[in-house]
């Protein structure tokens, strides 16, 4: 009898644990955490994420003299001649690795075998052509196919890839993606890009080929113009309702204009090529672009009520200068100090609100009209090409705001008297290009490398002593971060070996004397 007491208690207690495990095993179980993310809202992620980061301003910017600022620390680099690790990491690579390239990857992963996702599919690999295109452009040599596979394939340390490699795969994603999009599959209506027009997708897919393609003009002349032929004819933007841009607003600031409204606000400004170039012609977009604090001595003096916009003006800070060389150089100018140079204006361009181009008409057309130029293409003529791409930056101007409209008075005097003048065909095209691309740092740097222009005297800040940036040059690439130095060391290495010294003087390989 005592033993089936025993047994009987025993199995009681078997019993109450089962029951307890079975509910401890619900309890465990995470119902507020996704096990899996809608494939569409991690593109979205990457597009928000891909707006051109403030540290933009210290190199790329800087580097083609549209923006300079005379201060050091955080904010040295290309006003300096200086190679600031920490900082060649912002411009582009940890924004884009952490945030662009992981979400496109996911995507691409996500729905290469699902039919019904398959505009998702191929406008992933559209938008991660563009990411690596900005980045290779930036650094060279870089982590590609393995790249953005660290969580689905644990791949930890990365192999570089050669530039010229990943320069054919963008060229044969962006052609492939850009032909498989199809009106009549599933419309992905939720991307933050295009809301999923189909139309509109498959012309940036194609604007991308023409830029990949005049990239290789010095090391592939036939492939280039194989290249870029192709994609006009498939349809390129040519209108600012299709220009590739990524809105802000209060919520989702653009990166440099949240950076110029908040604490730099006082600590960049228009450098005076740029000034000089757009003053010097009568443009327009000049009063568009700038304000002036006249007057001002200090960043509290730059106020709302004593800005001036007035083209004439505008006085832009010479290259070269730091805060102990600027002041008296403010003084020769006639300024009461240096913040009394002209600076882009972050009450109306900059806002936190202004949207990022990525790919414009105005950009395209100007490509176009080198391309025809160039005999590649037989259709309209450089001279009309170049034209409509002045007058559709001049038109994308009223997208920032409505008092830095250009009016088409303005717009049509001004192309009427800058006719495209035999000889200098190159030079006119690639200077407009350069205005065309203003707040877009790292195209407006690969495209002055690509060609030389616009014609810019070299910055002659600290250039005899040294020895990343010789005397009279440029810089020519930005350098491998040193987190990435320090983990993934052997592929760096091996990439250093293959592409040259990691410092700012090496070309990237489409970047040829």
């Amino acid at each position: 009898m005592k033993h089936i007491i025993q047994f009987s208690i025993a199995t009681i207690f078997l019993l109450i644990f089962s029951s307890c495990d079975k509910n401890l095993e619900d309890l465990n179980k995470n119902k507020v955490n996704p096990i899996t993310l809608e494939p569409s809202l991690l593109l979205n992620q990457a597009i928000v994420s891909s707006s051109f980061p403030f540290k933009t301003l210290v190199f790329d910017i800087g580097i083609v003299q549209q923006m300079v600022s005379p201060n050091g620390g955080v904010l040295a680099g290309a006003n300096f001649n200086q190679d600031s690790r920490d900082v060649t990491t912002q411009p582009v690579w940890a924004v884009y690795y952490q945030n662009v390239i992981k979400y496109t990857h996911d995507v691409i992963v996500k729905t290469k075998d699902l039919p019904a996702r398959a505009n998702l599919y191929n406008m992933a690999r559209i938008y991660q052509a563009f990411s690596f295109m900005i980045l290779t452009d930036e650094y060279g040599d870089i982590p590609y196919s393995q790249g953005g596979a660290g969580f689905t394939d644990q791949i930890f340390f990365p192999a570089y890839d050669k530039q010229q490699d990943i320069y054919n795969d963008i060229i044969k994603e962006l052609t492939e993606a850009g032909a498989a999009l199809s009106t009549t599959g599933t419309i992905e209506t939720a991307d933050l890009l295009y809301a999923g027009n189909i139309n509109q997708w498959k012309k940036f897919a194609n604007s991308l080929l023409l830029r990949a393609g005049m990239r290789l003009v010095k090391v592939d002349a036939a492939k280039a113009q194989a290249v870029v032929t192709a994609a006009i004819a498939a349809g390129v933007i040519t209108s600012n309702a299709d220009n590739a841009a990524i809105r802000h607003d209060a919520n989702y600031t653009h990166p440099i204009g949240g950076g110029l409204n908040g604490s730099e606000a006082a600590n960049f400004y228009l450098a005076k090529p740029f000034v000089d170039q757009l003053k010097n012609t009568g443009d327009p977009r000049l009063s568009a672009i700038a304000v002036r604090y006249v007057g001002a001595k200090s960043g509290n003096d730059q106020t709302a009520g004593a800005g001036v916009t007035k083209d004439s003006v505008q006085i832009g800070m010479p290259m070269g200068k730091d805060n102990g060389t600027v002041p008296a150089q403010a003084t020769a100018d006639g300024l009461a100090s240096f913040y009394d140079y002209s600076q882009a204006d972050r009450r109306r361009i900059l806002k936190v609100t202004t949207p990022a181009f990525l790919v414009t008409a105005s950009q395209n057309l100007l490509l176009m009209a080198e391309a025809n130029f160039r005999g590649w293409i037989t259709t309209g003529t450089a001279d009309q090409y170049f034209s409509d791409g002045i007058r559709a930056h001049m038109d994308q101007m009223a997208l920032y705001d409505a008092t830095t409209a250009v009016s088409a008075a303005a717009r049509d005097t001004f192309v009427t008297n800058h006719p495209l003048v035999a000889g200098t065909e190159l030079q006119q095209i690639n200077t407009q290009y350069w205005i065309s691309s203003f707040l877009n740092g790292p195209e407006a740097f690969a495209n002055f490398r690509r060609t030389g222009y616009p014609a810019l005297t070299p910055n002659p800040y600290g250039q005899p002593s040294n020895p990343d940036v010789p005397n009279g040059t440029f810089i020519r690439r930005l350098t491998y971060p040193t987190s990435e130095i320090s983990v993934n060391t052997q592929q760096v290495n091996a990439a250093i070996s293959s592409q040259g010294p990691d410092v700012l003087s090496t070309r990237v390989w489409w970047d040829k004397q």
